[in-house]
Formats: C-alpha cells, sequence, structure tokens
C-alpha cells in the first residue's frame, strides 16, 4: 500500500489524483489486478468521474451545496461542519479501479478525483494495488 498526499486550498474542491495513482501502480509492479483508493477522513472522499471539462468539478460542487447547505438551523455537530460530513457520505470512502497491462481501466473522459468538503487542509489517500 501506498500513500498519497494531498493539499487541498479550499473548503470545497474536487482534485483530479489520477496521475499519482497511475504512479503507485507503477511503483507496484503489478500488471493486472485491481486499485483499491481509500481515503480516511470523514470529511473528504473519493469519486470517478469526467475529467476532460473543468467545468464538471464546478457544476458537482455547486449542486452539491445546493443540496447541502454549509449552514442549516437544525445541525447539531459541534464542530459546525455537518455538511462536509454529509458530502463525503455521498461520495464515498473508497473507489476500485480495475488494472489491465498495467494500465487503470478507466473510460475515455474519467478521472479519480479527491473529494474535499473541509478544506483547505492536508489529506491522505491510500492506495492498494492486488494481483488478479
Amino acid at each position: 500500500m501506498e500513500t498519497i498526499q494531498v493539499r487541498t486550498r479550499s473548503r470545497d474542491e474536487l482534485l483530479e489524483i489520477t496521475d499519482e495513482v497511475r504512479a503507485c501502480v507503477r511503483d507496484s509492479g503489478i500488471s493486472d489486478g485491481v486499485v483499491e483508493v481509500y481515503v480516511p477522513h470523514t470529511t473528504a472522499g473519493v469519486t470517478i468521474n469526467e475529467n476532460a471539462d473543468p467545468t464538471t468539478e464546478a457544476d458537482i460542487l455547486a449542486d452539491l451545496d445546493r443540496l447541502i447547505p454549509w449552514r442549516q438551523s437544525y445541525y447539531r455537530h459541534m464542530e459546525g461542519n455537518s455538511a462536509a460530513h454529509f458530502k463525503a457520505s455521498l461520495m464515498g470512502a473508497s473507489v476500485r479501479v480495475l488494472l489491465q497491462g498495467g494500465r487503470l481501466v478507466l473510460g475515455t473522459w474519467q478521472g479519480i478525483f479527491f473529494c474535499e468538503f473541509d478544506g483547505p487542509r492536508t489529506r491522505k489517500v491510500h492506495v492498494h494495488v492486488s494481483p488478479g
């Protein structure tokens, strides 16, 4: 298992980490199998989505903010970041990607994104490559 360090710059942010995951795959020496990308944080997540047009990232964040506003009168979480927890739960803590011939099996426009919802922070992303 390898760990990637991710530094975010704003409260809500999607950062593409596909190249970093590819480097972990290359370092593993495994050419066929499964890659698990796991985020060990309760206010961050990971997803696979379009990486060709950066406005996709902005649209996702805008709709998440519309669906889950940062402040609600009924939130009770003492740290004041309930929205970040909800958004992270929606995105999920992990993704699995097939590995074939040393390459991630992703669609033409797909990339792997770290999802920050309580930044800016320095975060960890664990990458585990398993033979298959």
